[in-house]
């Protein structure tokens, strides 16, 4: 049977429910081109009269942006209804007199930047104190009475080079883990982990901490299977939850955007190759390159949920379609036997 994006998982260390598709508010920010404000209150109001629960932010998205956005509109609804994830990592400031901030750090290949952001700047910080302040002002922010999930944002080597065993150590010996431990414990959040590009840093951060779910962006997609033989399995086993985001691989994979953009780079030749001898399978049996891409993480067991991220109405309802478009089983062998993804365990 064909899966509805109003289906609801439920996470197994966090004991709540999530619906099988979120909703991701990047694109609130303003990456790749600016969002008017009617378009995110559209794709909000779209994504909810589809009957998805689930909406993921960070204030990295638009410096704030995303959130308020975000917010504005979820304050308006039955706050039993609905669940939230956001992010910890990122301070939001600003100059003033007497305020020094730290050198503003180097754009890393996924940080595409923001075109319609908030006029602060971002300040990494994984510490106890920063923890535990960045969901004080994401509660501000979104002016919710409660967030549900809270990932550590972009902790990773490729995202902070040789600045990443400062902000590890932050994370670990500095407290940053404990601060989400203390959260979880009074109760004012149901679960946390990371929100990464790099799975290689949650299996590290599994030995550091008691992780509840985590999102995993552009690594297990039609076009990356990286996390396929070695870190899905590792999730499975240590019932770690995992939110499936990037599906589309930045937009090489909704064909119809017209997008070439491959991980927020443009696309190289190879990728495109690829991407072709997919659609070309995917012709075969009447289904859009699309409609693949958006179920097919949820075919591992350890994949819980998928989440998107929308501009518009239109395109929440298009990925709503895509989600629940019956897909034939022969599909997914036929992509097997011919090399494109990695076979299920």
């Amino acid at each position: 049977m064909p899966m509805k994006a109003s289906d609801k998982k439920h996470l197994k260390r966090s004991n709540i429910d999530l619906t099988l598709l979120g909703l991701g508010t990047a694109p609130f920010g303003g990456l790749y081109a600016a969002v008017p404000l009617a378009d995110a209150e559209g794709a909000m109001q779209a994504a909810w009269d589809a009957g998805l629960r689930y909406f993921d932010t960070a204030p990295m998205y638009g410096l704030g942006r995303a959130e308020h956005l975000a917010g504005h509109f979820l304050r308006e609804q039955d706050p039993e209804s609905f669940r939230v994830s956001t992010k910890v990592g990122r301070l939001m400031s600003f100059d003033r007199p007497g305020r020094v901030l730290p050198p503003e750090p180097p754009k890393n290949e996924f940080d595409s930047g923001w075109n319609n952001g908030l006029p602060f700047r971002e300040v990494f910080d994984y510490s106890y104190d920063a923890i535990l302040r960045s969901y004080d002002d994401s509660r501000q922010r979104t002016g919710l009475g409660r967030l549900d999930i809270l990932f550590v944002h972009d902790i990773g080597r490729v995202t902070h080079g040789e600045l990443h065993d400062h902000h590890w150590g932050a994370l670990t010996k500095g407290g940053g883990f404990k601060a989400l431990a203390e959260l979880k414990a009074a109760g004012l959040i149901a679960g946390f982990g990371l929100g990464v590009n790099e799975w290689q840093v949650i299996r590290d951060a599994m030995q550091e901490a008691d992780l509840d779910v985590c999102l995993l962006a552009g690594r297990y997609t039609l076009l990356d299977d990286d996390a396929a033989e070695t870190f899905l399995p590792l999730a499975l086993k240590h019932e770690v939850d995992l939110v499936i985001g990037g599906v589309f691989n930045s937009g090489i994979l909704a064909s119809t955007s017209g997008r070439k953009k491959f991980n927020y780079v443009d696309a190289p030749a190879e990728v495109l190759a690829r991407v072709e001898k997919l659609e070309a399978v995917c012709s075969r049996f009447d289904v859009p390159l699309p409609a693949a891409a958006i179920q097919y993480p949820l075919r591992h067991p350890a994949a819980t949920v998928v989440a998107i991220g929308a501009k518009t109405a239109a395109q929440v309802k298009g990925n709503v379609e895509w989600f629940e478009r019956d897909i034939p089983a022969e599909l997914w062998t036929t992509l097997e036997s011919e090399g494109l993804i990695p076979a299920l365990p």
